[in-house]
């Protein structure tokens, strides 16, 4: 069997196999020079006029014969890949019962998201977003010994998901076509166990997008809904991408804004929390201020002088409540800066948290909308984290008292001159810049200690690489692709997959979980690679390696020599697509473009007459060349190899 490494070299074509020879006529490719009104991004403008795809509502398409050889040719690539890294391809229904859910609770983590339908007999049903629930019941009724496992089994499928505004043409559909693969094991370590099978598909991923041509970067990730403790996301590389990767240019780092941690920052000479107030406390009338720029702009204050209060409660069983000791934690960040929700769950050590509901934590005493740190004192259940940035009193850069503006605790009015350990007063002294010392899901031990410094903010473009001490983060955009997960026993617990292990000890069975949008990747690739003149796909994704252009294709001569040639590529594995229209040269050279096929070869009167044809690689600058036609092949297959 051939390895996952050994296949990254593959070429893009194989002379194993004959490629296919179509005519333009024979075939539905309806360009247009125009684009849908809705239309917002590269990818959706071009896929449309080039005739990939037609809008059947919002968020569905048709895929067009184009389109659809595309996507056959990467689920080619994912095929071949994922086979070779031992997984076995099935297929699951798209509809699944709604009982599947009653241990995972996922219908309400989706939430709208999740297309429901009730049948006939009136239960309810999901169309599928993903398959955790369907996959790990189908394992309940097949497998009961440690010996059959590990297994890693994957599908290509039509996914569903009810997007309040879908957009962006491929990039955010509510059907979408979607790889999943899901595996099984006893164990993390080992051979045969989690670690083993993700660094196999990690690798496997890898060869799948260098295959298919594109600019890619492996990223780390949270999780999101679908759950697990690791995950990386492969994005494609673009200026248009739709999400932030920040980088370390030394050592190779790179994270998602959501998980990207941050290097180490210089602790403050004085320390955290110490140091004299900048002035005394002023209270001020904000009426009209909503958020932090309308607050800077009435004070005339910078938003890094700000400090923002985050409310989250604790979503807990109220026996996990008691375990972890806290209702609600506060997170304060510098104004200029986002709070990150995961390290907040990280530092705390409570995973499940969600944003206070304002008229609740109204009845609490918080002050939504105008809260500060000094609301946090003397109430029990809440726990404050405070980011670096922003637990400092002693300014080191101007040497002079640090300079604070935060939410005075009633609506409508913010304080100046907030200082920690003034107005703190003692609770300040008790927080130290380290990891909780935990009980149970995180709690803190002692009832006194409510407030610690660590970092709870998303990272930014300069902070210092996590990697390396003399980098500093870089930011880049992409666009997802692909997500792989550690579940671990996430959903074989709320399900019951659980069986005898080699001691005769009844396990619950260890996950992962692997997904590539295929059609988002296809996409993805067109935002990736396109100029103004069209589509320019890379030779494993285009629908056609070479389209022919006869000038005259009534012409005898031009006709004879276009299936020639085209018989000749068949033969070395090349896709070849004969523009067999009666069109002026001009709008077919335009829509040889606009449809993006790597090479063209145009024959004429007059370079038939010299022996020769012009070839023109998609992409380059200028005319084409003159080439001689016993020569013609192997130029294509040259330029189609490099």
């Amino acid at each position: 069997m051939a390895t996952p490494s050994e296949l990254t070299t593959r070429p893009a074509i194989s002379s194993h196999r004959r490629g296919v020879v179509h005519r333009w006529t024979q075939t539905l490719i309806p360009t247009t020079r125009e684009a849908p009104n809705d239309a917002e991004v590269p990818s959706h403008v071009l896929l449309h006029r080039a005739g990939f795809i037609r809008q059947v509502g919002a968020g569905i398409y048709d895929y067009l014969p184009l389109a659809w050889r595309t996507l056959r040719k990467l689920e080619d690539i994912i095929r071949e890949e994922l086979d070779a890294a031992g997984a076995s391809e099935l297929l699951m229904p798209a509809l699944e019962p709604f009982e599947l859910f009653a241990g995972t609770k996922r219908d309400e983590t989706y939430g709208d998201n999740l297309f429901r339908v009730k049948d006939r007999k009136g239960r309810m049903n999901a169309l599928a977003p993903t398959h955790e629930e369907v996959i790990t019941q189908l394992m309940i009724g097949c497998v009961n010994s440690y010996k059959q496992l590990p297994l890693n089994l994957y599908q290509i499928q039509t996914k569903f998901r009810d997007e309040a505004r879908p957009r962006a043409g491929l990039l955010r559909c509510r059907e979408f076509i979607m790889k999943d693969a899901y595996s099984f094991h006893m164990n993390v370590e080992g051979v045969g166990g989690l670690n083993d099978t993700y660094d196999a598909m990690y690798r496997a991923y890898t060869n799948i997008f260098t295959r298919c041509g594109l600019d890619f970067s492996a990223v780390e990730a949270e999780s999101g809904p679908i759950g697990g403790s690791a995950s990386h996301e492969f994005m494609v590389n673009c200026v248009s991408g739709e999400d932030t990767v920040l980088k370390c240019p030394i050592s190779g780092y790179a994270a998602n804004v959501e998980k990207c941690e941050i290097g180490a920052r210089p602790t403050p000479s004085k320390g955290y929390f110490v140091g004299e107030p900048s002035g005394p406390l002023e209270e001020i009338h904000t009426p009209d201020c909503p958020g932090i720029d309308d607050v800077c702009k009435l004070l005339k204050v910078k938003p890094q002088h700000m400090l923002k209060s985050v409310l989250f409660k604790v979503k807990s069983t109220p026996e996990q409540l008691a375990k972890f000791g806290e209702e609600y934690i506060l997170a304060v960040v510098r104004g200029d800066h986002d709070v990150n929700e995961g390290k907040v769950k990280a530092l705390s050590g409570c995973t499940d948290i969600e944003l206070a509901d304002p008229a609740e934590a109204i009845k609490k005493g918080y002050a939504i909308g105008f809260v500060s740190p000094r609301a946090a004192v003397g109430k029990k259940g809440v726990l404050m984290l405070v980011d670096r940035d922003a637990a400092i009193a002693f300014d080191d850069t101007s040497n002079k008292p640090k300079f604070w503006v935060t939410g005075g605790d009633k609506k409508d009015y913010h304080v100046k001159h907030f200082n920690w350990h003034r107005d703190l007063g003692k609770d300040a002294t008790l927080a130290t810049p380290h990891a909780p010392e935990t009980h149970g899901s995180g709690g803190l031990k002692g009832g006194d200690q409510y407030l610690m410094v660590g970092d709870v903010r998303n990272a930014l473009e300069g902070d210092p690489s996590p990697r390396d001490a003399s980098a500093k983060l870089v930011t880049g955009r992409g666009i997802e692709v692909g997500h792989i997960f550690k579940l671990g026993t996430k959903y074989s617990e709320a399900m019951g997959l659980s069986i005898m292990d080699d001691k005769q000890q009844k396990r619950p069975v260890i996950m992962g979980c692997y997904g590539i949008g295929v059609s988002r990747t296809m996409a993805a690739c067109v935002e990736m690679s396109h100029d103004t003149d069209g589509i320019i796909w890379p030779v494993a994704l285009s629908p056609y390696h070479v389209v022919i252009t006869p000038i005259k294709h009534d012409d005898p001569a031009q006709r004879d020599a276009t299936h020639k040639l085209a018989h000749e590529l068949s033969a070395q594995g090349v896709d070849v697509l004969i523009d067999d229209r009666d069109e002026r040269p001009g709008p077919k050279f335009k829509d040889a473009d606009l449809i993006g096929v790597p090479v063209r070869i145009t024959f004429g009167e007059k370079s038939l007459a010299e022996g020769a044809a012009e070839f023109k690689r998609r992409g380059a600058a200028g005319k084409g060349e003159n080439i001689k036609l016993p020569d013609l092949v192997d130029k294509i297959m040259s330029a189609l190899a490099s």
